[in-house]
């Protein structure tokens, strides 16, 4: 490094210099002789002449040895001060020549380098001589985004006394890397800042450390946001069974999920006819035909035939590269485009579509969120349509429950009336191709079924009678019996309420339960009707 930058060296060096000349190995030894042997003249010359001397002479002469000898003192003493000196100052630029970090000083009015220690090199590549030969070459080195603020920031160092940022610089290969510099002021006597010190030290890995992890908390508050969100579509999708309340809540969903211009959900017919369910636009635009389709034929868009079949979902980055495109009607001026089947038990209820006017729009986690959607919402559209068929039952059982109930309040009118209105009911009940049975409130202990009921669940009936649901294990969750005691209970009779009941082979059958309180031998019982829910109208 040149010492013109470094006036800690130069001084250094120049100490060293001249010290020689009182660090000289005999000088010592002269001075000690010289002064023994005036010492000794003067006391001899004392002794012979002291009685010819008058007092002022030798005062004179014992002064110049006393002098002389504080010289000597002082000589040596100067010499050593100079030697700590010396090796303090050699130290200071030892540790300034090996430490990590660049030690600095400007000028604050003029803002030019003024001295700079090795760090300098090895940090930015670049020489002390570049900088010794132009003072304000640092300003180069400042990466041109970060540059205007940082000499911005500098410049009112110069009136404040403090500088404490972190930036980039751009080294000699042009490589990137980030520093962070501290500095400080030194004032004058008039207490005016003339000078700027600090230190700079590399932090690049700590930058990337600290960006890594803040990209980490950014994915997991995303990954925690996404979680809620779908947490949320979830519970929304469930709330209700109705198929319209569930569609509009999936397209709603849908869209905070995956932001687009234009959602679809389209439902499935048959083996290739779509149906468009529901669709929103988020920027709505006028028709400008009334005849928009609202069923799609898959067998006429190969691609979207190969989704239902196949099962997979599609992302396409821009339509303009799928060939098959233009076959899809009503998607002309969609060009980033998603697809996702809704798929239950195997089976493909319909699609989820999401498209954009802009092309690369979406990416590989949109098409991941929109997968994790169609999941409870698949799950939520075939719930949906079992509760719409269990509607169309439950007219069906209102009807024979109605029958029941006639029958139940002819027994009530009149006691003569008990035997026939008990001869109406047996032969309802009897004859009834429907699974009836009765059993006890408490205990749930079987007092009668019919042949409907042997025949669905497998038990004669002398199987059955006098034993409890809990003994034959009919229900495959005994908290739903309880739960449809207190319903019975709270709100009276319960309709087409679907749960699931075990046969005597094991079979879990899905079943659609109605149930009713009446009296029967003078205890009160539960009159239930639970038909099974053939397999082929659960996949219907």
């Amino acid at each position: 490094m040149n010492t013109a930058l470094n006036p800690m060296r130069q001084a250094v060096a120049s100490r060293r210099g001249s010290s020689h000349r009182w660090t000289h190995p005999r000088l010592g030894l002269v001075l000690t002789v010289v002064f023994v042997i005036s010492f000794a003249m003067s006391i001899i010359a004392f002794r012979n002449r002291l009685r010819t001397l008058d007092m002022f002479s030798a005062s004179l002469i014992f002064g110049a040895a006393i002098l002389f000898l504080l010289i000597a003192f002082y000589t040596r003493s100067l010499r050593r001060a100079q030697q700590v000196q010396l090796d303090t100052e050699e130290r200071l630029q030892q540790i300034s020549d090996n430490i990590q970090e660049i030690f600095w000083m400007i000028d604050a009015s003029t803002r030019k380098a003024l001295y700079v220690t090795d760090a300098f090199e090895t940090i930015t590549g670049r020489s002390c001589q570049s900088l010794l030969e132009n003072p304000s070459s640092y300003e180069e080195l400042i990466h041109p985004e970060d540059r205007l603020h940082v000499l911005a920031k500098l410049g009112e160092a110069t009136q404040t006394g403090h500088f404490d940022e972190r930036f980039r610089i751009v080294c000699t290969r042009g490589e990137t890397r980030w520093v962070s510099v501290h500095g400080f002021p030194v004032r004058d006597a008039a207490g005016r800042i003339y000078r700027l010190v600090g230190t700079a030290r590399e932090i690049t890995a700590q930058k990337e450390a600290e960006d890594k992890v803040a990209e980490h908390l950014a994915a997991a508050e995303s990954a925690r946001a996404e979680s809620d969100a779908l947490n949320k579509a979830t519970l929304a999708l469930t709330a209700d069974l109705r198929m319209d309340f569930v569609l509009d809540k999936l397209l709603e969903s849908l869209m905070e999920l995956v932001p687009c211009e234009c959602a679809r959900v389209l439902l499935l017919e048959g083996e290739s006819q779509l149906l468009v369910a529901r669709e929103k636009l988020r920027h709505e635009v006028p028709k400008t035909t009334t005849d928009y389709p609202l069923t799609l034929d898959a067998a006429d868009s190969p691609f979207l035939l190969r989704i239902i079949t196949a099962q997979h979902s599609v992302l396409l980055a821009d339509t303009r590269d799928e060939k098959e495109w233009s076959s899809f009607k009503g998607h002309t001026s969609i060009r980033s485009w998603l697809c996702v089947p809704l798929v239950a038990s195997q089976q493909t209820l319909g699609l989820l579509s999401v498209g954009h006017i802009q092309p690369d729009t979406f990416t590989q986690d949109h098409l991941r969120r929109a997968q994790l959607l169609a999941i409870p919402a698949a799950a939520a559209i075939q719930n949906s349509r079992l509760y719409e068929r269990a509607e169309i039952y439950a007219s069906e059982w209102q009807r024979r429950l109605a029958d029941l109930r006639q029958t139940e309040k002819a027994l009530e009118e009149s006691e003569e009336g008990r035997k026939v209105s008990e001869d109406k009911f047996q032969k309802v009940f009897r004859s009834s191709p429907i699974p009836f049975s009765i059993t006890t409130v408490n205990e749930g202990r079987f007092v009668d079924v019919n042949a409907a009921f042997e025949c669905r669940y497998g038990y004669s009936r002398a199987e059955v009678i006098g034993r409890t649901v809990g003994e034959l294990r009919i229900w495959e969750d005994p908290k739903d019996r309880a739960l449809m005691i207190s319903q019975l209970q709270q709100r009276g009779p319960i309709r087409n309420v679907i749960t699931r009941l075990r046969a005597k082979s094991g079979e879990v059958k899905t079943t659609a339960y109605s149930a009713d309180k009446i009296q029967f031998d003078g205890q009160a019982c539960i009159l239930a009707v639970s038909e099974d829910l053939p397999d082929n109208h659960l996949n219907n």
